[in-house]
Parts: C-alpha cells; sequence; structure tokens
C-alpha cells in the first residue's frame, strides 16, 4: 500500500473515494470549513442539508456517503463525524480514519484520499493515517470473496513525510499483530511464529535468537516445558534483541508477551464455545512482535529486549497433571491445580529469562484470565503493577494512544490467595475471587523485584464482533502502548 500526501483541493483529487472530517455542531455553517466546506459548496450544499435534518451532526462514529457528488472527481464522499473540535485527540483521529476506511472497504477502491484535517497535530496525523491503514484491513485470510478489500493507495492531505512515515509503520505494525492472531493455530504455531520473528528481525533491524525444547531444558524452563508437555509440536521462547540506544549504560526495557499459539485447556479442557477462539491466546506474543518490528523500523535511540513463550496447551498421554509440581527457572517450585490455568506458568519463565538478562524495566501482556473480563469488560486492559511510578508511564502512555486501561489493585492480601501446602506457590487462587490479580500476584514472583507492569489483555485483544472502525478478530491492541512507551523509555 503506498501512502502518499496530497496539497490538491479535494474537489480535484482524482480518486476513488474522499473522506472529509466534520466537528460535532448543532449548525453546518459552525463546523463546515476547510475541505468540507469545498465539497459542500461543489455539491450545491449538500452537507448544510444534511445538518439541517439532523441526518449528520459531526458526533464521533457517525459516517455518511454521498454518490457520485456533483463539483467533486471523486465517485464518493464519506463524511465522518470528529465529535467535539475542543477534543481532538489520537483516539479520535485513528477511529475517524478507520471506520471511513471500513466504510469504503467493503467494495473494490483502490484509491483514497483523506482530508480529515489539514492543520492536525503530527502525531494525530499519524493516528489518522496508522488507522486508515487499520481499518480497511478485515480478517477473511483465506476467503475467496472478500469482506473487505485493502486499498492501494492512501492519499493523506497536509501530512509531511515523518508523518506518513510514523503512521505508516504504526499501522502495518498493528495489522502484523492482528494477522498473526488470526491465523489458524495449525499455521501459526510456536515454530512458525518463531521463523516469522527471525524474518521481522531482518528486516526490523534486530537481532533474534529462538530458544528449541533442548535449549529451554538446558535454561532450566521447566514450568514452561509442562505445558507444551501435551502436544506434538515443541515449545518456542524467542528473545529478540534492538539495541537503538548510545551508550553503554543505556537502560534496557523488556516487552514479554504469552504465547500460547492454542489452548485446549489441557486436561482442564475448556468447552467447545469456549475454546473456538483459543488461537488468539498467542495475542500478547504477537503485540509484542508488532511493538518490536515498529519500533526498529522507526529507529527509535533505545535498548528494547522483546520475548515471546510459545507453546500448544494440548491433551495427551504425557500432559501435565493437576497436583504436579514444577520447578521454574529461578527455583520457585509449583503446584498445579489447574491446567487452563497455562499462561502464567509459560510467563514465570520468560519474565526469569527477562531478569537473567539485566533489562531494567518490564511490561508484560497477556490473554491471561476471563476474570479480567468480568471486572472491566471487553474493551479495557487491566493493569496490575509492583510499581506505582512504572505503571503510570504504561497508562500515560495508552491514554495517549486511546487505548483504555485501568490499574487493578495488588494488596498483599491477594497473594495469601496463591500460597500452597505443598510448593512454594499454586496456579490459581483460592475460590472464584479476584482471578485477575491472583494471576499478576503469581507473576510479580518471577520479577525478582524489577518494577514491572503486567498488561492483561483478554479483552480488547480480540472481538467476536466488528466495531465500527475495526473488523471483528485480532485488534493489535496496545502495539502503539508499547511503541509509546518506547519512545519515552528511560529507567
Amino acid at each position: 500500500m503506498k501512502i502518499l500526501s496530497t496539497n490538491r483541493p479535494v474537489t480535484q483529487i482524482e480518486a476513488d473515494a474522499v473522506v472529509v472530517g466534520v466537528a460535532e455542531a448543532t449548525k453546518a455553517a459552525e463546523v463546515i470549513s476547510g475541505p468540507a466546506r469545498q465539497v459542500d459548496e461543489a455539491t450545491g450544499g449538500a452537507l448544510a442539508r444534511l445538518f439541517e435534518a439532523k441526518e449528520f451532526t459531526g458526533k464521533r462514529g457517525q459516517f455518511t456517503t454521498l454518490l457520485a457528488p456533483s463539483g467533486v472527481k471523486a465517485l464518493k464522499v464519506v463524511v465522518a463525524g470528529l465529535g467535539p473540535a475542543t477534543e481532538l485527540t489520537r483516539e479520535v483521529a485513528f477511529q475517524a480514519a478507520a471506520g471511513a476506511a471500513k466504510t469504503l472497504a467493503g467494495k473494490s477502491c483502490p484509491q483514497v484520499a483523506f482530508y480529515l484535517g489539514l492543520n492536525w497535530p503530527a502525531d494525530v496525523a499519524a493516528a489518522g493515517i496508522s488507522g486508515a491503514i487499520v481499518g480497511c484491513q478485515g480478517q477473511d485470510l483465506y476467503r475467496h470473496e472478500k469482506k473487505q478489500y485493502p486499498f492501494d493507495e492512501i492519499h493523506w492531505a497536509g501530512a509531511n513525510q515523518a508523518t506518513i512515515i510514523e503512521g505508516r509503520v504504526l499501522g502495518e505494525c498493528v495489522n502484523l499483530t492482528r494477522r498473526l492472531v488470526n491465523e489458524p493455530p495449525s499455521d501459526m504455531n510456536p515454530a512458525a511464529f518463531a521463523d516469522t520473528a527471525a524474518v521481522i528481525g531482518r528486516e526490523a533491524g534486530f537481532e533474534v535468537e529462538a530458544w528449541d525444547k533442548a535449549r529451554l531444558e538446558k535454561e532450566r524452563c521447566g514450568s514452561l516445558l509442562a505445558v507444551a508437555r501435551g502436544s506434538a509440536r515443541e515449545p518456542r521462547l524467542v528473545i529478540m534483541r534492538y539495541s537503538g540506544a548510545t551508550g553503554a549504560k543505556a537502560p534496557t526495557l523488556a516487552l514479554v508477551g504469552k504465547g500460547v499459539t492454542f489452548d485446549s485447556g489441557g486436561l482442564s479442557l475448556k468447552p467447545s464455545d469456549s475454546m473456538a477462539t483459543m488461537k488468539c491466546d498467542m495475542a500478547g506474543a504477537a503485540t509484542v512482535l508488532g511493538a518490536m518490528r515498529a519500533i526498529g523500523l522507526l529507529k527509535l535511540p533505545v535498548n528494547v529486549i522483546g520475548l515471546a513463550g510459545l507453546v500448544e496447551n494440548m491433551v495427551s498421554g504425557d500432559s501435565y497433571k493437576l497436583g504436579d509440581v514444577l520447578t521454574a527457572r529461578n527455583g520457585k517450585t509449583i503446584e498445579v491445580l489447574n491446567t487452563d490455568a497455562e499462561g502464567r506458568l509459560v510467563l514465570a519463565d520468560v519474565l526469569c529469562v527477562a531478569v537473567d538478562l539485566k533489562v531494567d524495566s518490564i511490561i508484560d501482556l497477556a490473554t491471561l484470565t476471563g476474570s479480567c473480563m468480568v471486572a472491566l469488560g471487553t474493551d479495557v486492559v487491566g493493569a496490575m503493577t509492583n510499581d506505582q511510578s512504572w505503571c503510570d508511564t504504561v497508562l500515560a502512555a495508552a491514554r495517549k494512544c486511546g487505548e483504555p486501561a485501568w490499574q487493578l489493585p495488588m494488596f498483599p492480601e491477594y497473594g495469601e490467595l496463591i500460597k500452597s501446602e505443598v510448593a512454594d506457590i499454586k496456579n490459581i487462587g483460592k475460590g472464584r475471587w479476584g482471578g485477575a490479580i491472583t494471576a499478576a500476584k503469581f507473576l510479580e514472583a518471577f520479577v525478582a523485584g524489577k518494577p514491572w507492569t503486567h498488561l492483561d489483555i483478554a479483552g480488547p485483544a480480540f472481538l467476536d464482533d466488528a466495531k465500527p472502525w475495526i473488523d471483528a478478530g485480532g485488534t493489535g491492541a496496545f502495539v502503539r502502548t508499547l511503541v509509546e512507551v518506547a519512545r519515552g523509555w528511560k529507567s
């Protein structure tokens, strides 16, 4: 897909469609300006009449299409509501551009020109460009008859080259994460993910090391290996090293992702309805890989290590069992009381590896618990931490990007719920209560006191139903947030 800047008047550009932005108001004269005014004048007041009839008010999420409008060379004009003019943010730009793109992508529309805002700040415009790239891409990877048709060219009015590069990289990397999540688990298994990471590392300028089963055994990753035992597909631990900072003492950020490429639940077998979307249980690892690609392509002046623990959680005669006691890399022993609480067992060893690599701060991402969705719904990420300042940094980046997150408490009392009578720790809490937090308390036992924030992305990482600005399936949630954290990274 080509992303080009344009300064041509909206009525004169030769494209299959143009998109104009209109802020929210009660009267057309208050908001119809710039490119929208040019369209209104060329069409004999079509936009003003829509306002007068209250068919369009500029509210966020509103999209109206004018077909073959007189005075405009493009075949279609999509009018996108931007909400109040005083509340323009990256989130508004992303969703407006993505929603308009999704509106147009239902049919082949090779060239689309966006005139959402000629004077937007660079970061807002970049968010819009990334939204346009995300919105026209669907989950229909294997359909002969596509439901969405990605554009060949996007023309963005008023953007300079640096903004275009930023927006393009962010949009493509969100789509990379979405594609990895949407791939069927028969194709996107641990080895395939590791191979994909190696290819992307060469493209984006970071080193990739993959530990196979023999290396994992040598490295004492007993917790991760136990989860992988039931599968015929061997596990991997992928380590991605990006060195963009100058100076030998520059701090290092670790991004850690859960990569259960399919989760049957193991012997604690999931019912079919719950298992149907479990190809998405590697979304944490996919998010880390998407962010690492963006960090590398944008050449951010930071040091980042991405780690992905990759397994299948399957059922066989060698599956790990309830009552087993596992030994993690750091020597802690773990009593298994539910084999469907496997993601934390994978992350335990991966977090230990991050600590041993002497990183300075850690973010982990995982589709870890249904409990987090019970607490926060499907659109909000749950954040838990052992270091409030570090968590504040992560949450501030999420707010800038318009990716909702909410912090949950980590009181010591929750740690009491995962104490075992036969081992150091058990992999589920006592009863149903506080499951997202007890899972985080489990992970906290493996970060050795390093500043650490855990992001439970179980809800936002995968959509059962489409939204106005994005198709169902993988979402790429928090790729942009991780890049924003890295952009401002310092220990």
